[in-house]
């Protein structure tokens, strides 16, 4: 159901800027963590990604804690764990434990995607990915984080019944049946896989059951991912979006790095480049007020409860400036809040 106006919140992929390393990339996700809370964002995820260099978020509930560490109200999560490369009473496990130590501020997004290349993927044991195995998987991982019934042999779990919130995560109709089914709410990997967006939201709308031993929400809810890039003037905006679209010609080519600074990237082959106008067209880039009014208008368009903003920036500032405008220029046309 479309909130008055929806909230504002934030994914964070933990990269690695060119001249650093993955310490300093997790401090700047919890500097950033902390921006978010100040502005009013609604809750910080943290991705999952094995195999890396340019991406420091392999242990994903191992970075929920060090962000809730460094904040004190904004909700934490997992966006998302990739549920087939974990056992459910594992990830159960760390989530209670969480969901104990900061109590109503932990979240679970789940997806079925490796997050990886194969050969890590067979060494993490993955398991299947089909969409009847992830159903199956989630409904095993809600009841160890369901309220305890005392029932012979039930599972002793730490944070049973804390609370902990389950969405599930995709960028195509297969995840929007799974969120559908488990009557679960859905976010839409549409930063980088916008392809299939409304096909994949009208899917999970039209086939939503409230009534799944499993639900946790009572009627449809959807957020879906978009980029943004704010600075103080549009032709600044536009110049530090270049270390995304650097970032993202190396994802399509195999070749991933670091970010480096909007100076340092190069110009793009006329195929490549179209290749990536494709992927990023879900952009939101200008000052605050014209990211306000381009991320307004999306989600207008969509009806979605929660804008899930992505920023990327080789100098860790520019990236906080981005969220803090951006945060402020929201709160002052939606009285006060995200």
């Amino acid at each position: 159901m479309l909130h008055r106006s929806p909230a504002l919140s934030v994914l964070d992929l933990v990269p690695v800027s060119e001249g650093s390393g993955p310490v300093e990339a997790i401090r700047a996700a919890c500097s950033a963590a902390k921006v978010a809370e100040g502005h009013g964002y609604r809750r910080y995820w943290l991705a999952e990604h094995h195999n890396s260099p340019a991406l420091a978020c392999s242990a994903t509930t191992v970075l929920m804690g060090a962000v809730a560490a460094a904040t004190d109200t904004i909700r934490v999560g997992s966006g998302g764990i990739m549920l087939p490369n974990h056992a459910p009473l594992k990830i159960a496990e760390d989530l209670g434990t969480l969901a104990v130590m900061y109590p109503g501020r932990i979240d679970c997004g789940l997806g079925r995607a490796p997050g990886t290349d194969p050969r890590t993927a067979e060494r993490l044991r993955r398991g299947s990915a089909d969409l009847v195995d992830f159903i199956r998987d989630v409904t095993e991982l809600h009841g160890y984080l369901g309220p305890a019934t005392g029932a012979p042999g039930e599972t002793a779990v730490i944070g049973r019944g804390a609370g902990v919130r389950l969405f599930v995560l995709g960028s195509s109709t297969g995840g929007a049946r799974a969120a559908a089914e488990l009557g679960l709410p859905f976010s839409f990997a549409s930063h980088f896989a916008p392809d299939q967006l409304h096909e994949a939201l009208a899917v999970y709308r039209e086939n939503f059951n409230p009534d799944a031993p499993t639900s946790q929400v009572p009627e449809p809810w959807v957020s879906a991912a978009v980029n943004v890039m704010a600075a103080d003037t549009t032709a600044e905006a536009r110049r530090q979006l270049l270390t995304l679209r650097h970032s993202f010609a190396g994802v399509l080519t195999g070749r991933r790095g670091t970010l480096v600074a909007p100076g340092d990237t190069a110009e793009l082959h006329p195929i490549l480049r179209s290749r990536v106008d494709h992927s990023l067209r879900v952009t939101a880039c200008g000052t605050a007020v014209e990211v306000v009014d381009q991320l307004s208008d999306w989600a207008a368009a969509l009806e979605l409860d929660e804008i899930v903003t992505v920023t990327y920036a080789h100098d860790p500032m520019i990236r906080l400036h981005s969220l803090g405008i951006v945060g402020e220029e929201w709160a002052r046309r939606n009285g006060g809040g995200v």
